[in-house]
């Protein structure tokens, strides 16, 4: 019988920056609401690549770029609300497991960077196609929507945080209509504010710095 071939499975390219740039710019530990500062630098063409997802996870000296987003809901009575939901045991990063967050996002790829036809400032625009993207295969949103992006999240005291970085997008939606679409995301709900700050402990890292930046 004719051999049969083993399929190919070609590891995940994801975008990283270079740790150094980080501290060249000024390293924090935490939040920073300096976007002006971080963001046209860290989105540099110059200083981006891609490298193999499973490498970077043990390299300290990149960065992956994670856009982070949180869904803000003011009900009726002026209870301010954020999505929340338990992280699964399926995909994605298994070291934050069974934990909640308020955050939904995740890497940017090479595959996003193949959508763009464009010269010229490519980085910002495949991050807001990576960002779009992960949204899409996360969630389902079935509400309007206002988007601000409100600053970035550093966490150098976690294996986790040692190797990435996120850019936090607060969107605030007109109802509470915002849906896992994956298996990973469980128990999606959205909690007061005072609730999830009670419950804070409970919360992966980024989540508990987001959460006190923006709304202790």
């Amino acid at each position: 019988m004719p051999a049969v071939a083993t399929p190919v499975v070609t590891e995940e390219q994801i975008l990283v920056l270079p740790t150094e740039l980080f501290h060249q710019i000024g390293h924090f530990q935490g939040f920073s609401a300096e976007l002006e500062r971080y963001l046209p630098a860290l989105l540099d063409d110059s200083q981006l690549s891609y490298r193999p997802r499973g490498a970077m996870e043990q390299d300290p000296s990149f960065k992956q770029l994670i856009p982070y987003c949180l869904f803000r809901h003011t009900d009726s009575g002026g209870v301010v609300r954020l999505f929340s939901y338990l992280r699964g045991k399926g995909g994605g990063e298994a070291r934050l497991r069974a934990k909640r967050s308020v955050g939904v996002g995740g890497h940017i790829s090479s595959v996003d960077a193949a959508s763009f036809k464009g010269t010229g400032g490519a980085s910002h625009h495949v991050y807001r196609e990576g960002l779009e993207r992960e949204l899409a295969e996360e969630i389902v949103i079935d509400t309007p929507f206002r988007e601000t992006c409100v600053g970035l999240i550093n966490d150098d005291e976690t294996d986790v945080g040692r190797v990435h970085i996120g850019v936090v997008h607060l969107f605030d939606v007109e109802q509470p209509n915002v849906a896992s679409r994956e298996d990973d995301l469980t128990d999606p709900q959205f909690l007061p504010v005072s609730e999830i700050l009670d419950e804070l402990e409970g919360y992966e890292s980024w989540s508990q710095i987001a959460v006190r930046a923006l709304f202790a």
